[in-house]
Formats: structure tokens, sequence, C-alpha cells
């Protein structure tokens, strides 16, 4: 019997990124089938978050990310330019946000046309390896679309001539969410239970595997 699991991920978080080769691989290996679910970054849905954390936070996420990707051998590096318009000193996040609401709308549009996971798997990887500068700008994004198996041209399209349905689903990603039980990503929901984080893959198949999960 095939097993699923909700997936909700942000083309912001490195850690969603670094999780993501390893939720391939397990779908790639076992009868499974994960329901990609892209949601904005904290930044978007919880602006305030950066005014109030301790100010260790971000550079130990740093140095436990790359700490996470030496490990596991997975390129790594903050994406230039950054998925969120941020001030690095005041942590202050703009109004103005070229990137991210164009990323998730597509994630959406990649998940509606059955290609999700393969378009957070090469986008993600442009994004966050430090094997592009400007991922943003000439045919990066698109090479990488087409990589999922997609056309971003086609994709643009679509949601440019429904942007008001893309954003509906983006927020009824954001509820269900939270009705799962977390709020942070990549968080991985099994039969209503949230397993938060890339370190509780192991934890998700663990749990799959009490329900029968099989190698393909």
């Amino acid at each position: 019997m095939t097993l699923g699991f909700e997936l909700y991920w942000s083309f912001r978080s490195p850690y969603s990124y670094l999780a993501t080769s390893r939720i391939v691989e397990l779908v790639r290996d076992y009868d499974l089938d994960c329901d990609v679910r892209p949601v904005y970054p904290i930044a978007i849905r919880t602006p305030e978050f950066f005014e109030k954390v301790n100010p260790m936070w971000p550079p130990y996420l740093l140095r436990d990310t790359v700490r996470i990707a030496q490990m596991n051998g997975i390129p790594y590096s903050w994406p230039r330019p950054d998925p969120i318009a941020q001030d690095i000193a005041t942590r202050t996040i703009s109004k103005d946000q070229p990137y991210i609401h164009r990323l998730t709308r597509l994630g959406i549009a990649a998940v509606e046309r059955g290609r999700g996971l393969p378009f957070l798997e090469h986008v993600s990887h442009t994004i966050w390896s430090g094997e592009v500068d400007g991922w943003n700008e000439g045919d990066h994004l698109a090479r990488a679309a087409e990589r999922a198996g997609l056309d971003l041209a086609e994709l643009d399209a679509a949601v440019a001539a429904d942007p008001d349905h893309f954003e509906a689903q983006i927020q009824a990603n954001q509820e269900a969410h939270a009705a799962a039980g977390h709020w942070g990503v990549p968080t991985c929901v099994f039969e209503g239970e949230p397993f938060f984080g890339q370190d509780r893959l192991d934890h998700l198949v663990w749990r799959l595997e009490q329900h029968g999960l099989a190698r393909r």
C-alpha cells in the first residue's frame, strides 16, 4: 500500500534545502508519495519574529547549516541574492519583496503539474548550492525548471493570469501547516503527526515503517 505525507517547505529555508535531497531519495526508493505544500518563509508569515529572536540565533543558524551540508556532502552557500529582502544589520524585513512571492507561486504551479518535488529539488539547488551568482538572472531558473520537467515561461504565464488562485493555495497550505501543529519548515506530516526539521526525517521513516512502508 502506498503511503503518503505532506511536506511544508520554503524557498528561503536553508533547512528545507538541506532536507530536499533526502526526501527525493525516500520517494525514489520507497512506495511513498510526497504531497508538496509550499509556504512563505517566516519572514513573510511572521516578520516580527526577527525583532524578538535572540541575536545569537542567526550566526548559529549559519554555522549549523554549514556543518550539516559538510557532513552530508551537500553543496551550500547563502544565496546571492537572498530570496528575502532583509537588512542584515537590523534584521528588518523589506516591504518590497521581488523574489519570494514569485518563487512560492511557481512552486504551487509546479505542484499542480505533478512536478512539485523535482521543482523544489532543482530550483533550491540553483539558489542554495553556491554554484550560481545571481540565480534570479539569465536562464538559471529556466534551466532548473527544465531539469524538473517544466517550462518556466509557461509557469510564469499561468501565475500572471490568475495570481489570486496561487496566493489562495499558499494561504491554504499555511493554514494546514499550522493546523498540523508546527510553524517551522521543513515540516513533514504523516496522518496528522508533524515531524519538524531536516533532522527528523529518520523519525518520519520510523513512523512510516510502523505503517508498512515498503521499498519499491
